[in-house]
């Protein structure tokens, strides 16, 4: 069904309510704007995001507070190797004095879940949280109960301790929209950070954020709203030909194949890397206030999008060459519409 294109008017209470979101976001999260994107694209895009970077960067404290900009309920799951899927779906408690079960849904029941440190939970625990994630619903006992709507997965994992973890695999990788990598502050902003924790302005890691009365969250109605005018978005032909064409390049096709991706991509991106590549460009059009997506909404965030999607060669790796410079690579090869 084609989708009529949104008014001067939807655009503009688009905009309000976005700008509501990063002025709820920058009063609790210092710097980080790319993190603020990534995460404001994925709620709009209706996906998931995976965070990778060293502990201490204010995940948490991103998650919470996106989660209060939204009016959303919020749920923390600490991954460790004895959790099991029933500790985040939910199980069927039996009452001895009435002598019936009763189900008690798993903290997955949320409007935005954060799973830190995913790659400690053992592969059956994965999978239960990627089918909540995929298929928008937990099955408990036979029966199957919906997740809320909207419903949005933060997943984190640390990338310098291999010590009991478990690599998530690549089928499982793909079902994030943006895999984001976060680097640390500047001294600036560190300096920023200090001075909020002094005079009261920001709280330390773990406490939950204070939304200042001034700033007004938005509804999940409005969530709601947003993730469909996203979906309304309109995106040309022309467009749609480039991300195929990109895609395909990753894959050693494409119509000017590059010959060093062949060598180092044991994998390309699959078709959802296309559609995610799509999604979120339509996400950054109305960020940015237009009806309409441009290249550069195709390319800002290429790296997010596909750095989990394309799996590289042993050469690769042993060579140092990144997932990054491969989908440069791919995108120098294709001549943008």
């Amino acid at each position: 069904m084609a989708h009529s294109q949104l008014t001067a008017d939807e655009l503009g209470a688009a905009h309000r309510l976005i700008g509501r979101v990063n002025q709820v976001f920058a009063s609790k999260v210092v710097g980080q704007d790319d993190l603020r994107r990534a995460l404001v694209a994925t709620l709009l895009a209706s996906g998931h995001i995976l965070l990778e970077s060293v502990p201490g960067l204010a995940k948490t404290t991103a998650a919470q507070t996106l989660a209060s900009a939204v009016s959303g309920s919020f749920h923390r799951i600490q991954c460790t190797p004895d959790l099991m899927p029933n500790d985040i779906v939910g199980t069927q408690i039996f009452n001895y004095t009435t002598g019936e079960l009763t189900t008690q849904l798993g903290p997955v029941h949320a409007n935005l879940v954060l799973l830190d440190e995913i790659n400690r939970s053992s592969a059956k625990t994965q999978s239960a949280m990627l089918e909540a994630m995929q298929e928008r619903q937990t099955s408990i006992g036979g029966q199957v109960y919906p997740v809320p709507n909207p419903f949005m997965v933060l997943a984190t994992q640390n990338p310098i301790e291999e010590e009991g973890t478990y690599v998530l695999p690549e089928a499982q990788m793909d079902r994030f929209l943006i895999k984001e990598v976060l680097t640390y502050p500047s001294t600036e902003q560190e300096v920023k950070i200090l001075d909020g924790i002094a005079d009261g302005t920001l709280v330390a890691s773990g406490a939950a954020p204070r939304t200042d009365a001034s700033l007004e969250p938005i509804s999940l109605d409005d969530v709601r709203s947003l993730q469909q005018s996203t979906n309304r978005i309109f995106v040309h032909d022309s467009l749609k030909r480039y991300i195929v064409d990109v895609i395909n390049t990753t894959r050693g096709q494409g119509p000017s194949p590059v010959a060093r991706l062949a060598d180092d991509v044991r994998v390309g991106a699959s078709p959802r890397g296309a559609i995610a590549l799509m999604r979120v460009a339509q996400a950054l059009a109305l960020m940015a206030g237009r009806a309409y997506v441009v290249p550069d909404d195709i390319v800002l965030l290429r790296h997010s999008v596909l750095r989990h999607r394309i799996v590289r060669s042993y050469d690769a790796i042993a060579g140092g060459v990144t997932p990054e410079e491969l989908i440069d690579a791919a995108f120098d090869a294709v001549t943008v519409p």
